[in-house]
């Protein structure tokens, strides 16, 4: 199955802080919060730390810490052995990879994986997302965009 990829991060470079999984049938989609950085980057603070929580109270995942994510990821993703990852930004690929890795020489429990990043011309998840850099809403914004791209 193909799912949209979406991160926020702290800075070009920077720790992860959230990120998200938005399937293309529409269904149960994963988002996780992260640990903030010790410091945080002042265009991070400004335009991600307030949205990282606009999400509906019910919603499964949020907020986990940075052992746990990579398993939370890896179950999310058991039912699927022809995962797809597609992103529009190399960061959010190189994130994503990054949190798999569990410890030296080890990874979570995930089964095959491809990627695809999209060169999405004159698209902006920021301008067309219900909440701008929120990794959910981006990931949705991506996922729609394409979607309708593909036609």
């Amino acid at each position: 199955m193909r799912y949209f990829l979406d991160t926020e991060y702290n800075g070009t470079g920077g720790e992860l802080i959230s990120l998200a999984l938005v399937p293309e049938n529409g269904g149960e989609e994963l988002y996780l919060v992260l640990p903030l950085p010790e410091t945080v980057h002042e265009w991070v603070e400004r335009h991600v730390v307030p949205y990282l929580d606009m999400i509906p109270d019910d919603f499964p995942g949020g907020r986990t810490t940075r052992e746990s994510a990579p398993h939370e990821v890896a179950r999310y993703l058991a039912h699927d052995h022809d995962t797809l990852i597609v992103a529009d930004w190399p960061e959010d690929i190189a994130l994503f990879c990054q949190l798999l890795v569990t410890g030296p020489g080890d990874i979570a429990d995930v089964y095959h994986l491809k990627f695809e990043l999209l060169r999405t011309p004159g698209f902006s998840t920021a301008r067309n997302s219900k909440v701008p850099h929120n990794a959910l809403h981006d990931a949705r914004a991506l996922r729609d965009f394409v979607l309708d791209w593909e036609g």
